[in-house]
């Protein structure tokens, strides 16, 4: 009794006919002796695969780690050896194949996320999304387990990795927390930035001040500085002064004293017609007089008529 069959570009196929391999390729279609033949498909189309694990850190936390593997079988006999893909009028199980696969496929990357999650504390693993995938991902490609079955993985995805919500919300209250604290460090920064603006402001004023008493005074000390010349010029001035007056004036006394000395023996009269008084009347009779007076013992009677005093005391006042 024959039978025909045919299969699609992404299934690998394996005609086995009395135990021995008839044919096999991708894609084929043909005729067979249903009675001794045995025919086996492997899909060769990636799978994706999504997983969800719980993981424990370092520090004892419970993580849930979400994600998504995708793979292929590279090499379909490997496959076809260790998993039943056989096709038949009465079964197929390839569906049920493919799911034993993959669970394998996950408890493999499984076994390399709780190796690295175990390592890292909680905060770090929420963090590590990136390495938790390339750790899966290495993990899966070096496994002999997969090399066997001919599976080889294309990429992993991780999705999220969240703690558990009581975490979750204690993570949450102090992130809260420690933003609220940054917000205040700001508004303190901000503050101080003001503050010390404001210090910067009264300190370029007060050294304004400062540079304007300097010069207020530099000029003191220098209109200082030219009144005090001008003193000393003053004073050198008047010292000169004084000296040439007294110069004048030692002058004047060796001329007088001179003088003196050259007339004290001359006699009144001549003294008078130096000093251009002996013409005057009034001069020549009061030193008359005072001959009288020093001569008075000689002289017995005088007589001096009002006419002549009057005239005399007349000149006096005229003088």
């Amino acid at each position: 009794m024959f039978g025909f069959t045919k299969f699609g570009p992404m299934e690998y196929v394996i005609h086995y006919q009395n135990g021995r391999v008839r044919r096999e390729g991708r894609g084929l279609s043909f005729f067979y002796w249903i009675p001794t033949s045995t025919i086996v498909a492997v899909p060769m189309d990636s799978i994706d695969l999504p997983f969800v694990f719980n993981e424990i850190t370092s520090d004892f936390q419970t993580v849930t780690i979400q994600g998504q593997i995708t793979y292929r079988i590279a090499d379909p006999r490997k496959a076809a050896e260790l998993l039943d893909f056989t096709v038949s009028t009465l079964r197929r199980n390839v569906a049920a194949e493919r799911e034993k696969l993959g669970q394998r496929v996950v408890n493999e990357a499984q076994t390399s996320t709780n190796g690295f999650v175990a390592t890292l504390p909680l905060r770090q693993a929420l963090r590590s999304a990136q390495a938790i995938g390339s750790t899966i991902m290495r993990g899966l490609s070096e496994s002999h387990a997969l090399m066997m079955l001919g599976v080889e993985p294309l990429s992993v995805a991780i999705v999220s990795v969240q703690p558990t919500p009581d975490m979750s919300r204690a993570l949450e209250a102090e992130s809260r927390e420690g933003l609220q604290q940054e917000a205040d460090q700001a508004l303190y920064s901000r503050r101080n930035n003001a503050v010390e603006q404001e210090r910067i402001i009264k300190e370029n004023e007060l050294n304004t001040e400062i540079a304007v008493e300097e010069k207020r005074r530099q000029i003191r000390e220098t209109q200082t500085q030219a009144d005090i010349a001008v003193e000393q010029q003053r004073g050198q001035l008047i010292e000169l002064q004084t000296q040439n007056e007294r110069k004048t004036a030692e002058t004047r006394a060796f001329a007088v004293q001179s003088m003196t000395t050259a007339l004290s023996g001359a006699d009144w009269r001549t003294l008078l017609a130096l000093g251009g008084s002996g013409r005057d009347p009034a001069v020549v009779m009061s030193h008359a007089f005072l001959d009288l007076a020093a001569n008075a013992e000689k002289i017995g009677t005088l007589n001096i008529s009002p006419e002549l005093l009057e005239s005399i005391v007349r000149g006096v006042k005229t003088e």
